[in-house]
């Protein structure tokens, strides 16, 4: 865990990739893409904690259309900045059989996260899977998994903010940074 003095000198010296307006306009196109795809299906929307909190809280409350939430925990990286083996802290409690999915995900690296949850979730049978990531970082290689809908694109650097930690620290920027590059 970085002191508070270390997390504001990572920040002060931190590209800004997405201001807080881009963001945010981002969120609502998401929002309204979603919305016209899945408003009929009663879907059961899964969050990835704990990246997706902040994605995760700001699009449910422009979805104007029925649906069932609960979340999953998994992850590749823990505090680390780079990923490692699949780890299920939280598997879906909620019934997926026959039911249309949306997994919501702060960020697309690899894609191998994404590409397990979907592996599981239509292993326990749902009708349909979607997946809603607010970034994809474009790494020039082909991934595992192509989202369905997307926030924005990242550069491959580490980022952080809304939602994305940098050594657990700030998820909670409105905004999304880079670490300085060395």
């Amino acid at each position: 865990m970085l002191s508070p003095r270390e997390a504001k000198e990572i920040l002060d010296c931190a590209e800004l990739i997405h201001s807080e307006e881009t963001v945010s306009r981002a969120v609502r196109r998401v929002a309204n893409e979603i919305a016209d795809k899945l408003s009929g299906t009663h879907p059961l929307v899964l969050s990835v904690m704990g990246g997706a909190v902040v994605f995760t809280g700001q699009l449910l409350t422009l979805l104007d259309f029925p649906l069932d939430f609960d979340y999953i925990h998994v992850s590749r990286y823990g505090n680390r900045t780079s990923g490692g083996r699949i780890d299920w802290k939280v598997v879906p409690r909620e019934n997926v059989k026959g039911r249309v999915v949306l997994v919501l995900d702060d960020i697309l690296d690899e894609g191998e996260t994404m590409a397990a949850i979907k592996e599981r979730i239509m292993a326990e049978g749902a009708a349909v899977f979607y997946s809603a990531v607010f970034c994809d970082k474009v790494i020039g290689r082909t991934k595992p998994i192509r989202p369905d809908f997307v926030g924005l694109s990242l550069p491959d650097r580490y980022v952080f903010g809304f939602g994305m930690d940098v050594h657990g620290a700030w998820r909670n920027l409105p905004a999304i940074y880079a670490l300085k590059e060395e």
